[in-house]
C-alpha cells in the first residue's frame, strides 16, 4: 500500500513539492558536517528485482554519483562511505572481480571530475588498501596525490576496511612509537589514539551523522571509535533506491535530536 501511495505522490507533484518544502526546512537548521554511509543492499535489490548481483553494484554505484552531487548543495563537509568491508574479500572470485572492476572504473571517472577541484576536496581511501589490486591502489593513490592539499571538502572511501582492523593497526602504530622510543605508554591518550587511525587527516574524525540502508540497524564494525557520539539513522530501502528526499529526511531526524555528546 505504501508503494502505490508513494506511486500516486510523484505522479500528481505531491513529491516535488514535499520535497522543496522539507529541503527549505532543513537548510534553517544545522547541517551535518561529517556525515558517514553504510551502503547496503545492493545484492538484494538485483534479487527483489530478478536480477544478477552485478546488476545492483553499479546501480548502487550511480546512488553514490548522485549522493556527492546532493551533499555538494547541501554543504555536507565531509562524507565517509562503506564500500566494501574486509569481510566482502571472502566473497566468490567472480562477484568480487566484477566488483573490483566496478570500483576501479568509478574511481577513474572520480579522478577526472572536475567536481573534485572546483569543491577542493580531498579524496582518501580508508582500511587495508593493501589487500587490494594493483589497480585500484594505483587509481586511489593518484587520487590522494591530486586531492592531498585540498581542505574544504573530504570523500573518505571504506575499502577493505573493518572497524576491528583500524584499531588493530592503530595499536601496532603506537607500539612501534613505544618501541623506538618515541612515545611513553603514559604519553598514550585519545588524541595519541585518534591521530593513528585511518581517520588521522580529518579535521573531524566523529560522524555527526551515521546513516545505514537496507532495514538492518546495526553498524557492522563501522567508525568503531570514531562512532561514539555520532546520531543513527536507518533507513528501510536498499541502497539503489535512495534518492535525495531520503537524505534529507534523514537530516530532518537528525536536527529533531538532543545531542548531548556523552555530557
Amino acid at each position: 500500500m505504501s508503494k502505490i501511495i508513494e506511486i500516486i505522490c510523484q505522479l500528481t507533484g505531491i513529491y516535488k513539492i514535499y520535497g522543496k518544502r522539507l529541503e527549505h526546512e532543513i537548510r534553517n537548521g544545522d547541517i551535518p558536517y561529517h556525515v558517514a554511509l553504510i551502503l547496503d543492499g545492493n545484492r538484494r535489490w538485483a534479487k527483489m528485482h530478478l536480477s544478477i548481483p552485478k546488476t545492483g553494484h553499479w546501480k548502487g554505484a550511480d546512488a553514490v554519483e548522485n549522493l556527492l552531487d546532493w551533499c555538494e548543495e547541501l554543504d555536507i563537509r565531509i562524507v565517509t562511505l562503506y564500500a566494501l568491508s574486509a569481510e566482502n574479500l571472502n566473497r566468490k572470485d567472480e562477484e568480487l572481480e566484477q566488483i573490483y572492476e566496478l570500483i576501479r572504473m568509478r574511481l577513474e571517472k572520480l579522478y577526472n571530475d572536475p567536481r573534485i577541484h572546483r569543491c577542493k576536496m580531498r579524496v582518501k581511501g580508508i582500511g587495508r588498501i593493501e589487500l587490494l589490486p594493483d589497480s585500484i591502489k594505483d587509481v586511489l593513490k593518484r587520487l590522494d596525490d591530486v586531492t592531498k592539499n585540498y581542505d574544504n571538502h573530504f570523500l573518505n572511501i571504506a575499502l577493505a576496511y573493518g572497524g576491528q582492523y583500524e584499531l588493530v593497526d592503530a595499536v601496532k602504530k603506537i607500539g612501534k612509537k613505544i618501541k623506538d622510543g618515541s612515545l611513553k605508554i603514559e604519553d598514550i591518550n585519545k588524541k595519541e589514539i585518534e591521530s593513528n587511525l585511518y581517520t588521522s587527516h580529518l579535521p573531524q574524525s566523529s560522524p555527526d551523522m551515521i546513516l545505514r540502508t537496507s532495514g538492518e540497524k546495526r553498524l557492522s564494525g563501522f567508525l568503531m571509535w570514531q562512532s561514539a557520539y555520532s546520531e543513527l539513522i536507518f533507513m528501510d530501502i536498499f541502497w539503489p533506491e535512495f534518492r535525495k528526499i531520503d537524505l534529507m529526511r534523514a537530516i530532518r531526524t537528525f536536527q529533531e535530536r538532543k545531542r548531548r555528546l556523552g555530557k
